[in-house]
């Protein structure tokens, strides 16, 4: 009998009373197949028909149902004019419109000196009250048939929502008994009901607080997708805690000689990470750690000298980096503080001639080369290494869960992976994205000699921004200018980085280069190179420079329409200038079609330069699904709990999986659970991996 109600949630949606093929094929392509993708799929709100006025009382706008007497017909023989039908009760009279109506159909519904119920929006036309195409009419004697408390779902074209509220009531009230996964005294405390009776709840409520995000139904099955989540991570980090690899053996002597070839001091943050990661390196437990830290936070030597322990140990290290860019950048950076050592570093991208790729695979095979440098080129099938001991990753957010079991295993059980994220991640986010891993947070700055200061503009204001930066650039400032597009939008009025790029040069003829991702490799790196070489002073540009590029002699940004970024890539942006050694000025240039939240934004980045607290504002205004860098890669977290609601049900979910975890207790009770939220498939990667 279980096995027969388990099945029931997934059965393809054919088998629900009501569901066509034709409403079988939309729902279909919203990623509905199954019985709990329906019911998972919740309203959003609900109209209420308990509103029964007298007709002196009607509220234009407001849905109501009104008992009347049938008066006078009004049949106009001129086609597309509406058939109207005259209503009266004791206090006032009203018209019932109907557009693309039959009068037989009318006169059959609504006959002569009969009463009625109806029920629909009131309306106003020629200073009397109308219902037009009314929901529901009928005999009094049959009222009950008018659902007074009716779910609204996502609408889906051409099905009506009575079809839809048809539909759910169907699957709703044959939805089967099943055990529950939860501990009792977790339920009782919490005050949740049954996973069957919140899920009835949920799809018919008897008042619209039943459906809030913190409405006990809600709750339970946010609480169950969360938890599912968070048990998976236990379960990597359970498979991983078995995996035994070979210690890595080093002394500080290298590291010591690439620290004096800097030109500045750790702070003590820094080297309590780095003895963090040497404690991992040495021990018999394989590493997976996330190292995260604001723009400027000093991450990157972290991760140099962690390779540089695992070099000294006779293992290779490879970094991989989000652009070409960046890739070239370190590499300039790690060959002046490997000078002196026989650490041979390279990089290898798609930008390097096919000859010189295979010389370098063929070092990298032999053990020739120690640290290698690219983007994901590098973890191509016919890239090999001799003795991969550590796998970096700057800004690691591209990287979904799969993405990092996948990861973990490329190196066999000696490889220690080192994730790097520049944008600080709200408590929530670290629990629901990185719960299997260890975490590592740079919360000083090395450098605090300079800050950067924030100023906003109207976009009205430009040509007093070009001659500000006239003023700079004679004083031998370099500027940004970001643009959110390349090429102009139907649908967004922004201005792209070309049609920027041509407004300027009128200002800056022989001074202005511009930069976007759909550019080769080969022409990006040129510019970039001759931006970093002083060969122009002005650079329009996308988001391409977001990530890591360390220009000291760029000291001011502007962000055109700046609204429409989010925060914590504004602060990414951000963090460009004031590099070297002067402050930097960040000007943040809005359009006129500004909104509130817009405005909010503006205001955050303007009073703040904490990328922890930016991150955090940037959740609450934004949400979840819409924080950069959170997207992760094809995967979509959450359906139903939303961590900018949910912060305390994470929590909970964490003690709970920790109980499990903690206590080594078999987690088979949770099988249908995982199923349910998709997790089950991770679940078989780790158990087969």
């Amino acid at each position: 009998m279980q096995e027969k109600n388990i099945n029931f949630f997934f059965n393809p949606i054919n088998k629900v009373k009501g569901i066509g093929p034709k409403i079988q094929k939309i729902l279909n392509t919203k990623k509905i197949e199954t019985n709990i993708d329906l019911i998972f799929n919740f309203p959003f709100g609900l109209i209420d028909r308990t509103h029964c006025p007298k007709l002196n009382n009607l509220e234009v706008g407001k849905i109501s149902t009104i008992f009347v007497k049938v008066k006078k017909y009004n049949f106009p023989r001129i086609k597309r004019l509406p058939n109207t039908v005259q209503c009266y009760d004791d206090t006032g009279e009203i018209n019932i419109v109907f557009f693309n109506s039959r009068e037989n159909y009318i006169k059959e519904i609504l006959p002569l000196n009969s009463e009625i119920v109806i029920s629909g929006k009131i309306n106003i036309y020629k200073n009397k009250f109308q219902i037009t195409n009314p929901d529901y009419v009928t005999s009094v004697s049959n009222e009950e048939k008018i659902a007074k408390i009716m779910p609204t779902y996502s609408s889906i074209k051409g099905v009506s929502n009575k079809t839809i509220n048809k539909i759910y009531e169907n699957i709703v009230s044959t939805i089967p008994d099943i055990d529950e996964w939860h501990r009792d005294e977790l339920i009782k405390k919490s005050k949740w009901l049954n996973f069957k009776e919140s899920l009835i709840d949920l799809h018919l409520p008897k008042n619209v607080e039943q459906l809030s995000k913190n409405s006990k139904a809600y709750e339970r099955i946010s609480f169950d997708e969360i938890f599912s989540n968070l048990l998976i991570f236990t379960q990597i980090k359970k498979k991983n805690s078995s995996i035994y690899k070979k210690p890595k053996n080093f002394t500080d002597n290298l590291k010591l000689k690439i620290l004096s070839n800097l030109n500045f001091n750790l702070t003590e943050n820094q080297k309590e990470i780095v003895f963090e990661i040497e404690k991992d390196l040495k021990s018999e437990k394989k590493m997976i750690r996330l190292l995260q830290g604001d723009v400027g936070s000093g991450k990157t030597i972290i991760s140099i000298l962690s390779a540089v322990n695992v070099i000294s140990s006779g293992f290779q290290v490879a970094l991989m980096c989000p652009t070409e860019i960046l890739a070239n950048q370190h590499l300039n950076l790690v060959k002046k503080l490997f000078k002196g050592t026989e650490i041979l570093a390279d990089i290898l991208s798609n930008g390097i001639k096919k000859k010189e790729q295979n010389e370098i695979k063929n070092k990298l095979k032999n053990g020739e080369i120690n640290f290698l440098i690219g983007t994901h080129s590098l973890f191509q099938d016919t890239v090999l290494f001799k003795n991969l001991g550590l796998i970096i990753i700057d800004e690691q957010h591209k990287f979904g869960v799969r993405q990092r079991i996948a990861l973990s295993e490329k190196g066999g059980k000696n490889c220690e992976v080192l994730l790097m994220s520049a944008t600080p991640i709200p408590r929530t986010l670290m629990l629901s994205t990185y719960g299997d891993m260890d975490v590592s947070s740079l919360n000083e700055k090395p450098f605090t000699k300079t800050k950067i200061i924030t100023n906003v503009i109207s976009e009205s204001k430009i040509k007093d921004l070009i001659n500000l930066i006239k003023e700079k650039i004679k004083k031998g400032d370099q500027i940004y200018w970001i643009c959110p597009l390349i090429e102009e939008s139907k649908k967004i009025k922004l201005t792209p980085v070309v049609e920027r790029y041509e407004f300027l040069k009128n200002y800056f003829p022989d001074n202005t280069g511009f930069i976007h991702g759909n550019l080769k490799n080969e022409d990006k790196n040129k510019i970039m190179s001759d931006f970093l070489n002083k060969k122009f002073s002005l650079l329009i540009s996308t988001t391409v420079i977001e990530v890591g590029v360390d220009n000291q002699n760029a000291n001011t940004i502007v962000i055109e329409n700046a609204e429409r970024f989010g925060l914590a890539q504004l602060h990414q942006l951000r963090g460009r200038v004031g590099r070297g050694n002067l402050d930097g000025e960040c000007i943040l240039m809005y359009s006129k079609s500004i909104s509130e939240n817009g405005k909010k934004r503006m205001k955050i980045l303007k009073e703040s330069n904490d990328g922890f607290y930016i991150s955090e504002q940037d959740l609450k205004l934004r949400g979840f699904g819409d924080i950069i860098g959170y997207k992760q890669s094809g995967e979509k977290d959450f359906v139903i709990a939303d961590p900018t609601y949910h912060s305390h049900l994470f929590e909970l979910a964490k003690t709970e999986t920790d109980y499990y975890f903690n206590n080594n207790l078999p987690i088979d009770k949770f099988n249908l659970l995982l199923k349910f939220f998709k997790k089950d498939k991770i679940l078989n990667i780790i158990d087969t991996g």
